[in-house]
């Protein structure tokens, strides 16, 4: 970081705020007892939870169903090395209640690849953290226009 960059802890409610903005995030997790990530698209539920549609067969089901996970998601700007990342921690359960299934058929999020006869994945947000990073503007394209030294 540069002097004149700033670094900021987000509350839960921006964070939630910020995490409703964009359509992808990542599923971190564990799998074959090696750390796993999956860019997933998602929504919010009422209760915070993040929401994932997917198919019942997938390994992302397998691996994840009654276990704690962290899901990421964020947005940042290169050029200005401005932007933020929250990410919420808990256990990961399929939805199996069908009342609860077809409420999130309604208002749950649309798989971008929709399955056959998919299942909702509920992350409980038992955790959520954000940082928020705001970088000097211009700084960042001033230093990409001064040649750097050949590497040896």
């Amino acid at each position: 970081m540069f002097q004149t960059d700033s670094f900021r802890a987000l509350d839960r409610q921006e964070s939630l705020r910020l995490l409703a903005e964009v359509p992808v995030g990542r599923v971190v997790y564990t799998r074959q007892a090696l750390p796993a990530v999956l860019p997933i698209n998602f929504s919010l539920d009422e209760d915070d939870a993040v929401l994932l549609y997917t198919s019942p067969a997938s390994d992302l089901v397998r691996a994840i169903d009654g276990v704690v996970v962290a899901f990421e998601a964020d947005e940042f700007d290169a050029l200005t090395r401005s932007g933020w990342s929250v990410i919420v921690t808990g256990r990961a359960t399929v939805v199996t209640d069908p009342a609860e299934h077809e409420r999130l058929s309604r208002s749950g999020p649309i798989s971008w690849m929709p399955p056959r006869d998919g299942v909702f994945v509920r992350i409980d947000a038992e955790m959520i953290t954000g940082r928020e990073v705001n970088g000097a503007v211009g700084v960042a394209a001033k230093e990409s226009a001064v040649p750097r030294p050949a590497s040896a």
